[in-house]
């Protein structure tokens, strides 16, 4: 989606996906650290739980966001800030929409005030991200509703185009298309989406949960990222360093 512009210099970007859930629910998948840990990357919040000041998502060693929370009306919306540079606020709201048949459509939307194009592009990729996250959010609300999440994820930088290094990563984790998927050590699931840069599947043996897989070009090399969930209040959590085993060996 272009970035939208007003003559006053607001920029914005927006993205949404209806999943099942009564507004309560979805709440708590989009404002709580449980909740967005589940779907997205480990997060947390800080302040009081019935009126947190900050979320903080963790990307990786090294590379956590930390945002402002200044306005916040539980089940509908809240909205935070974060820096993404020197004088440069970006404003984040989340609304949760509730929808006949007990589904809600959860919107977020970006913004900043700037007057030139120089954020444009970041702000784009922002809501290209979205896409795949919301994947993810789908995938467990469709098939692991209500059950408690663990999560897991590493990220690798390998040599190569960026088609090479994806079909080692799709070879590596036993991926060969949409349908029935077997993986290391005998896993079994259903890819539920592949393309030419990302795959999602959903995992039933030995533990039920979401494997995503991803590969992006940066800075000369291509990272291979993987995001491994495991939903259930009696299994096991995922095994960060078997998943940079198998990123390694790409």
């Amino acid at each position: 989606m272009p970035v939208k512009k007003s003559a006053e210099g607001r920029r914005e970007v927006e993205s949404s996906i209806e999943i099942p859930g009564t507004p309560e629910e979805v709440w708590e998948l989009v404002a709580t650290g449980p909740g967005v840990s589940s779907w997205f990357v480990p997060t947390r919040t800080e302040g009081d739980d019935a009126r947190p000041t900050q979320i903080i998502c963790s990307f990786g060693p090294g590379m956590e966001a930390v945002a402002e929370i200044l306005a916040w009306a539980p089940p509908r919306s809240f909205r935070a800030e974060a820096p993404w540079g020197p004088d440069m606020p970006v404003a984040t709201e989340w609304h949760v929409e509730a929808q006949s048949g007990e589904t809600c459509v959860v919107r977020v939307v970006h913004s900043l005030f700037s007057s030139t194009d120089d954020w444009d592009d970041q702000l784009e990729g922002t809501e290209s991200g979205w896409r795949s996250f919301f994947t993810v959010l789908r995938l467990r609300q469709t098939h692991f509703r209500g059950l408690p999440a663990s999560v897991a994820q590493a990220s690798h930088m390998v040599a190569g185009s960026a088609a090479d290094v994806w079909a080692r990563a799709s070879a590596g984790f036993g991926v060969a298309g949409e349908g029935a998927w077997t993986g290391p050590g005998g896993a079994t699931g259903i890819v539920d989406r592949a393309s030419d840069s990302e795959v999602f599947i959903v995992l039933e043996r030995p533990t039920p949960g979401l494997l995503h897989l991803s590969a992006q070009p940066m800075g000369g090399q291509v990272m291979v990222a993987a995001r491994r969930f495991h939903y259930g209040a009696d299994v096991p959590a995922p095994d960060e360093a078997e998943l940079l085993r198998t990123l390694s060996g790409i």
